[in-house]
């Protein structure tokens, strides 16, 4: 699985569009376009942050 696919995967697994997946990381919409693309490709580092960022986000929501 590319990496392009990986982060539309996880933006996806959270059922956010491109506008709202770029609000709930800081990420420019247009920069979360272009990695989906294909166009740009990120730091392998920022794939498992968002993955890191949202695993987390989902064990504090069990909590509560």
């Amino acid at each position: 699985m590319s990496i392009a696919e990986r982060i539309t995967e996880l933006r996806e697994s959270v059922g956010e569009n491109r506008s709202e997946f770029s609000k709930h990381t800081g990420i420019p919409v247009r920069t979360i376009e272009d990695w989906e693309s294909g166009w740009r490709t990120p730091p392998e580092y920022i794939l498992r942050l968002l993955a890191y960022q949202l695993k987390y986000e989902e064990i504090v929501k069990r909590q509560y």
